[in-house]
């Protein structure tokens, strides 16, 4: 049994709790966490991205998605922590706690853990039962609990931005104007520092800064650990007309807003104590944050940048490519330095930062968990047959990247061929695709899936995420999956295309390549928009059964290829540019 849990359940019983939730999550609800939030990991042995831990005095349990559910089950074994599957006959954490607590018995959850959101899902479906947000006991159980990180932070030029922090600044304040809103809050990272211009290191992938901000029509403050700052930094906020307070000092400022003023929080990035830190009289408007949406359209300038980052990146890969037809035969490859070695060709390319995300280089079977990352104890030799599939990206000073390739290593079975060319025809048709504007992300991912459907085929994850600039690798608001019936995919949006099948016990296979969003044509039906591919390393033909493919389909893999040689046979040289030569051949 978790000693952990037994000094929770002591907690629990102290206060006279009946059940407590432990989210992954931070103030910010960030995708990836620092060391200091991994509360879910540090209570259960759980090491996936997203997971929920419910205790009560007799049951515990971890809630998780599709992506993590063999993974789950072994890192779970022996904790005293049952797995629940989210989107099957499970129960879900809500029945779970009906089932579990008794009316009108209290549960918890740490507030500066629980967005807004999450906490109205659960109030909603809890019934009578009562929802506490003021405890962590998680806090007074984890005695070497690591410190909030403190990097550095790093101001991005002009020159790489595309436009200056005032002027976006500038553009929020006159949409608040138009708006009618009064003060403007900001919780999600990646915000912050996209409407700032700063990038830093406190969560691992994901080159930002632990921070709050606060907008009124005349004003803009950043909420953040001053050790952070540098002089210079300091001088240029004051240049950009942004005022810096203490990390805490927002809350000491959301409650001096006056009552009957308007503020706008995004419910998906905006905590419990920040929400109970304001002045109940206010008026809310709760709406996606609009940086969200400034970001995730793309100027010249960024665009330009991140062409030139995945050109980087296509060589990196090349050379790991070719790395690996001479190294498997040698029997001396592991996934683990599979992931090393990539890792170092990505190095020797200029500007490059660290990953983008944790490389997931998987052979075999495990490539049949769409995120698994080899660990201690569990890493596979790869072998002169089956798939190898890795899917791995880098932060750049110019751009982050994204991409997965499926290798061939030596023989395959006609399963294996055949579930390759498949996926190979669902991503040439999102990436062929031609739609009117307007088109949402549901209405895109039906087309990458029809090839699969169409043989009774499908796969546990969306088709497509948005990627930020030089930020999170998964960017919001758009997405191309079956969940997004509200979000338009529009011109200058960057996204993933990464459709894939997954037999557990044999094989996994995804393709992916990243597109921009462009302008196809306008007629008198209307603006047509298309897909430019910005990514660019060879897709592996020898596992292609070419008479499944459409001439079509042929010319397009052709076209392909002949813009991978062009684009990257510059830094290349040698064996290795006899490699691209020979890889990018017409089939």
């Amino acid at each position: 049994m978790n000693d952990f849990l037994k000094d929770l359940r002591q907690k629990m019983k102290g206060r006279t709790m009946e059940a407590y939730i432990i989210p992954s999550s931070d103030p910010h609800n960030s995708e990836y966490l620092s060391d200091y939030y991994k509360s879910v990991e540090f209570i259960s042995g759980f090491t996936g991205s997203q997971g929920t831990v419910v205790v009560t005095q007799d049951k515990a349990g971890l809630w998780t998605d599709g992506r993590y559910f063999i993974q789950a089950q072994k890192e779970l074994r022996g904790t005293g922590i049952d797995l629940y599957r989210m989107g099957t006959e499970d129960p879900s954490i809500i029945d779970f706690l009906k089932e579990e607590v008794s009316d009108f018995g209290k549960i918890g959850i740490q507030g500066e853990t629980c967005s807004y959101k999450y906490y109205m899902e659960l109030k909603k479906g809890i019934g009578t039962r009562v929802l506490i947000t003021n405890v962590d006991f998680i806090d007074e159980i984890w005695k070497f609990r690591p410190a909030k990180p403190k990097k550095e932070i790093r101001i991005l030029s002009e020159d790489v931005t595309g436009k200056s922090a005032a002027d976006k600044i500038l553009q929020l304040q006159k949409y608040m104007q138009n708006s009618g809103i009064d003060y403007y809050f900001i919780g999600s990272l990646d915000d912050i520092c996209y409407l700032f211009n700063i990038r830093g290191g406190d969560i691992d992938y994901n080159p930002v800064v632990l921070s709050y901000s606060l907008i009124t029509q005349n004003s803009s403050a950043i909420y953040i650990d001053e050790e952070k700052c540098s002089d210079e930094v300091l001088d240029y906020f004051s240049s950009q007309g942004v005022k810096v307070r203490k990390y805490d000092g927002i809350y000491i400022d959301l409650k001096e807003i006056p009552g009957k003023s308007t503020l706008s929080f995004d419910p998906q990035k905006t905590n419990m104590d920040i929400y109970d830190s304001v002045n109940h009289n206010v008026r809310f408007i709760k709406e996606t944050n609009i940086t969200t949406f400034m970001k995730a359209i793309k100027n010249d300038t960024e665009i330009k940048n991140m062409k030139n980052a995945f050109i980087k990146d296509g060589i990196a890969l090349v050379k790991y490519l070719h790395w690996l037809e001479t190294g498997v035969p040698t029997g001396n490859v592991t996934e683990a330095s599979g992931a090393s070695r990539l890792e170092s060709f990505r190095k020797e390319q200029g500007g490059y930062i660290e990953p983008s995300f944790k490389t997931i280089s998987a052979y075999g079977e495990n490539a049949a968990l769409p995120h698994y990352t080899p660990v201690p104890g569990r890493v596979s030799d790869l072998k002169e047959q089956g798939f190898y599939l890795v899917d791995s990206g880098g932060q750049y000073s110019n751009g982050t990247t994204d991409i997965t390739r499926t290798i061939a290593l030596g023989s395959l079975t006609e399963e294996e061929k055949r579930d390759y060319t498949l996926v190979l025809k669902a991503h040439i048709a999102l990436m062929k695709a031609k739609f009117k504007e307007g088109t949402k992300g549901a209405a895109l991912d039906a087309i990458a899936r029809n090839p699969l459907w169409k043989e009774g085929v499908d796969f546990n994850h969306g088709t497509g995420h948005g990627v930020g600039f030089m930020l999170s690798c998964h960017e919001g608001p758009q997405s191309i999956s079956p969940r997004n019936t509200e979000i338009e995919i529009e011109k200058k949006m960057i996204t993933s295309n990464e459709p894939g099948i997954y037999r557990e016990g044999k094989h996994g296979i995804r393709i992916e390549n990243i597109m921009l969003c462009v302008e196809s044509e306008e007629t008198e039906f209307g603006r047509f928009l298309e897909f430019e591919c910005i990514s660019f390393c060879p897709i592996d033909t020898k596992p292609i059964i070419k008479e499944m493919l459409t001439k079509e389909e042929i010319a397009w893999i052709n076209q392909y290829h002949r813009d991978c040689f062009e684009k990257l046979a510059q830094g290349l040289s040698g064996a290795e540019a006899e490699f691209l030569k020979e890889v990018t051949k017409s089939i």
